[in-house]
């Protein structure tokens, strides 16, 4: 099982990583609607850079997704789902957006006076894509028999999780390498977790015997099956190895995007950021018990909380650690 999980990881790494630079290739000879000026913009130094590097990773993370061996069905699909549907989104913002509303806050004002942003639009739908990607995951071991109740709560809170870790990131994507160092910082405990995870199932299902069998079979019968300990390791082992895929897809686009990003040729733009969040906001739901999904909500509301108020770039400029990381790569200020 371990080692089913350490490939897993390896493959979704490889294959975010190629095909987010085949994409970035083909999108900067010949974009995906319009032509180079309609993705240029200024960067804060006041120089022309391009937002194609948003549609080559929501590209080449949702191919990468799409073409991971060994995922479940409805992991793929949820995954799928939550990073397309975030960088269309994004996307529409970005080419579409205006200035006058900015922030979360900023959007639902503007919407309760009843004028819809382009915002507001992308608000709302990456809530709903969200909320169609928790539907989709598979329960994990232990959360399967709950009742109705229970696993409505359950979606709710994961789409939340997920279209709030989509916003999150586009929070940081002011400066050049900011998004995906964020998103490096988050994917790589998410991975660490589930290789983890991986190998103490694998560990469980060697003791018990034939924990991978039991714990397929138990997915398969559904309700009414009580797996023995091996079939519940059997369970997690396969939801590790989903978890991790799902965590080194966003990892290996990202890297594989930087430079062009530290090198402030390109940058995310809120195509890329959104679904780089929404994708990692998937891994952690099919990666993560619920105690875990909860606390890492909760800090993602209290961040989106607190940049209405608190500029993170101010922040980060504050703290030596965090400065030191923030221009890492990057040309001097």
């Amino acid at each position: 099982m371990a080692h089913r999980t350490w490939l897993g990881a390896l493959a979704g790494a490889a294959l975010g990583a190629v095909a987010a630079r085949a994409a970035y290739s083909a999108f900067t000879r010949r974009p995906p609607i319009g032509d180079e000026k309609t993705w240029t913009r200024t960067n804060h130094r006041g120089e022309p850079l391009t937002l194609l590097e948003g549609p080559a990773f929501v590209a080449g993370a949702g191919a990468a997704v799409a073409l991971a061996p060994g995922l479940p069905p409805r992991a793929r699909a949820a995954a799928v789902l939550a990073t397309v549907g975030s960088g269309a989104l994004g996307a529409y913002d970005d080419l579409r957006g205006a200035t006058s509303s900015k922030g979360f806050k900023g959007h639902l004002t503007a919407l309760a006076r009843g004028e819809v942003t382009s915002g507001a639009v992308k608000i709302l739908g990456i809530g709903a894509a969200g909320l169609a990607a928790a539907a989709l995951l598979p329960r994990h071991p232990g959360e399967a028999g709950r009742g109705a109740v229970s696993a409505a709560v359950d979606t709710l809170l994961d789409g939340a999780l997920i279209a709030g870790s989509a916003n999150l990131a586009n929070l940081f994507d002011l400066r050049p390498g900011r998004a995906i160092k964020v998103g490096l910082l988050a994917g790589g405990p998410l991975l660490t977790a589930s290789l983890v995870k991986g190998a103490t199932a694998g560990r469980t299902s060697a003791i018990d015997g034939t924990g991978l069998i039991a714990g397929r079979a138990g997915m398969a019968a559904g309700a009414g099956v009580v797996p023995g300990r091996a079939g519940v390791a059997g369970r997690a082992g396969l939801g590790a190895a989903t978890g991790a895929a799902l965590a080194a897809v966003p990892i290996g686009a990202g890297l594989a995007l930087l430079p062009e990003d530290l090198g402030e040729r390109a940058m995310l733009g809120d195509a890329g950021a959104n679904a780089l969040g929404a994708l990692l906001g998937v891994a952690a739901v099919a990666g993560l018990r619920r105690p875990a999904r909860l606390v890492l909500l909760g800090a993602v509301a209290t961040l989106t909380a607190a940049s209405e108020k608190v500029s993170f770039t101010k922040v980060i400029a504050g703290n030596p650690v965090l400065h030191r990381l923030d221009m890492l790569g990057r040309r001097p200020a």
